[in-house]
């Protein structure tokens, strides 16, 4: 049996929404897969795998600009593998010749719209540069909470109850800084 979870079980046992024997029955070898923008050097060579599984489907053949394949890389692919499959598939699909351009990307890969990217790595700016501490607080609760959110699908009443929070107190503060799920206004409880 193969099971596969973006739940930290033991904290789920720990909370009591797991169940622990079951635990240890599925628990026989682990495997920890790292997010894809954790290994971006694959990203190349996945496209490339991607575009020639879709072009064998679609009956044609495609490949990526030298541009398009720097934006691909740029991104970071909160949905992992299966966001990349897809949005080829899509530029695939919408891409008029042989060759996938920026153009032929959807908008969030082009314009980097994705949680992870704004708040990832070395680049992450939670406030530790900020001279004024109010300022510095609020950017550190935005990155953090922006986050945690992230890692629960945008579900604020799992967000909630992992962090600590009620979950009225939670939507107060996203209100509060004005954070909002991508592509929906106004936040919604999920």
């Amino acid at each position: 049996m193969i099971s596969a979870t973006h739940r930290n079980l033991q904290a789920e046992i720990r909370a009591g929404k797991f169940r622990e024997d079951l635990f240890y029955r599925l628990r026989v070898v682990t495997v920890d897969l790292p997010p894809l923008r954790a290994h971006k050097e694959d990203i190349a060579l996945l496209a490339e795998t991607f575009l020639q599984l879709h072009g064998a489907r679609l009956g044609r053949t495609a490949r990526l600009k030298r541009d398009a394949v720097a934006t691909i890389e740029k991104y970071d692919w909160p949905g992992n593998v299966r966001e990349l499959k897809n949005a080829l598939e899509r530029s695939m699909v919408f891409s008029r010749g042989d060759e996938i351009g920026v153009e032929d990307l959807p908008g969030e890969v082009v314009h980097g719209e994705s949680i992870s990217h704004k708040h990832s790595g070395d680049e992450q700016d939670n406030g530790i540069s900020e001279r004024d501490f109010r300022e510095a607080k609020r950017k550190f609760e935005v990155a953090y909470l922006t986050r945690q959110l992230a890692e629960h699908r945008w579900n604020v009443s799992r967000t909630a109850a992992t962090i600590g929070l009620h979950r009225q107190s939670l939507q107060e503060k996203l209100r509060e800084l004005g954070i909002r799920r991508p592509g929906r206004e106004p936040l919604e409880d999920e």
